[in-house]
């Protein structure tokens, strides 16, 4: 096998990790849309800071356990963070508009 069959082989292995990544980040999403809907329904805020911080810290120590940058890893749940407060502040302002 030449080193170019090997890197695409190698890059065909990554492809398929990022496929499955995906797909956890689509579930996950799902999971969330989830909580956003019951935090709307039950008046809760969209952002819950100590939650966060326990995530944070959980994610720090399972990305030491794989061998990964902590500090990635928290970057990224940051972000994904991010994102799920804003779907559950969208929710939230569905949920109010619905009610008036």
């Amino acid at each position: 096998m030449n080193s170019f069959e090997n890197l695409d082989e190698l890059r065909k292995s990554i492809d398929n990790i990022d496929n499955a990544i995906m797909a956890m980040f689509a579930e996950r999403f799902k999971v969330t849309a989830k909580v956003g809907h019951y935090k709307a329904q039950h008046g809760l805020p969209a952002k819950d800071i100590e939650r966060e911080a326990i995530q944070l810290a959980r994610i720090g120590e399972l990305a030491k356990a794989y061998g990964l940058d902590p500090v990635f890893a928290q970057k990224l749940l940051v972000s994904v963070i991010d994102c799920v407060v804003e779907n559950h502040q969208s929710i939230a302002q569905e949920y109010e508009s619905q009610k008036s």
